[in-house]
């Protein structure tokens, strides 16, 4: 039975069916941007336009990978398993793993993770001149990772104009760093990352193999992806530029860990035959609460721009309490939750308290606790 896109409104319809060069999704909160992707990737194998093994999709996450195959795999009852479907990390080591003797490790290399990491690097600064009561190891890998998600190597750090003096033991660092990865046939999460584009460059015939083998590729979340991942998936597609990107310029919350918005921003740019779709009708929210939305991200001087619209009824006016301080601010909430409660009769389950930090909740936990609140 062929694919069915009658569950798709106008627009993500007209995503999932422009399949050849390069594709935007400009993709608003609640505006069915997993469905649409996950379509264009079924409509691709069902139609025969392209075969599981010749497409590459990234996610931003491995739950959202699973579900994606398993909702591919209800949409068209096909064998998808040759599909390589997962994170940027996930993906790029399961490339190292058949390279990996390329860059001189073995298929069996380990992955650090953090702790691991810092544990190397307290066994490499306490070989170098570094003042340990200034520059804790936890600090130092901080500082590495982001200087790998930069692509920046020790030589190009040798000379750059820091005011933080760390920078001038970083360059002796990440070197001893990374020859005790080698050492111990060992890669850290970033490594995943850099160590990819470090093939192609190094083995043009091995990034030919992979850009051949990719006809399709498809990436979500672009707005969070930083240089190392943009010039990896860049590498893939230059030559038949199939890259359809999913994300949403007003949604970048990474930029601290070295995700670049310029990434979704320059598409255009970087592919001057893109198509750009925009995904505007939110499913998930009340017209208030979109209205509001829209004010306020408007003001927003790094977008490409879109406004989410929703057929569903206005709902409840948003309303605004400027607190004096959060002693006043809890007494509200709870002020609030009873009104709900003893006024329009609802119960706990439907009340949600939302917070920007943990360090927020323990004046609100004390005044729920005060008050015979439960929470969970």
């Amino acid at each position: 039975m062929s694919l069915n896109l009658n569950a798709l409104n106008d627009e993500q319809k007209k995503a999932v069916e422009a399949v050849e060069g390069p594709v935007l999704i400009l993709a608003g909160a609640g505006s069915g941007k997993t469905r649409t992707l996950t379509y264009r990737l079924a409509y691709l194998i069902d139609k025969k336009i392209a075969k599981p093994s010749e497409i590459l999709a990234v996610t931003f996450t491995n739950k959202a990978a699973r579900e994606m195959k398993s909702r591919i795999d209800e949409l068209i009852k096909k064998d998808i398993s040759p599909l390589w479907i997962g994170t940027f990390h996930s993906i790029c080591a399961r490339l190292l793993r058949i390279e990996a003797e390329n860059l001189g490790f073995s298929r069996n290399y380990t992955i650090y993770d953090v702790d691991d990491q810092v544990r190397a690097i307290k066994k490499v600064i306490s070989t170098l001149s570094v003042p340990q009561q200034l520059y804790s190891a936890k600090l130092i890998q901080s500082r590495l990772s982001r200087l790998k998600n930069q692509l920046l190597y020790p030589d190009d750090i040798e000379n750059l104009d820091r005011k933080d003096g760390l920078y001038e033991y970083m360059p002796d660092i990440y070197r001893e760093y990374q020859k005790y990865l080698q050492e111990n046939n060992a890669l850290d999460f970033d490594d995943l990352l850099i160590k990819p584009t470090e093939l192609f460059d190094n083995h043009p015939e091995i990034k030919k193999k992979y850009a051949s083998k990719f006809n399709y590729v498809f990436v979500d979340e672009y707005q969070d992806t930083n240089k190392a991942q943009y010039l990896l998936i860049k590498k893939l597609v230059e030559d038949h530029e199939n890259i359809c990107v999913v994300g949403d310029e007003d949604q970048s919350i990474y930029g601290w860990r070295g995700a670049d918005l310029n990434n979704i921003l320059n598409f255009s740019k970087d592919f001057p035959k893109a198509k750009i779709y925009k995904l505007e009708e939110n499913y998930r929210s009340n017209k208030f609460i979109l209205d509001a939305a829209n004010s306020v991200v408007q003001h927003n001087q790094e977008r490409i721009g879109k406004n989410l619209w929703t057929n569903r009824d206005d709902g409840d006016r948003i309303k605004l309490y400027a607190s004096k301080d959060d002693l006043d601010e809890a007494k509200h909430i709870v002020e609030k939750i009873h009104d709900e409660m003893y006024t329009k009769k609802r119960s706990f389950k439907d009340i949600a308290v939302l917070y920007r930090t943990n360090a927020q909740s323990r004046v609100l936990e004390e005044a729920l606790h005060k008050n015979a609140i439960s929470y969970n």
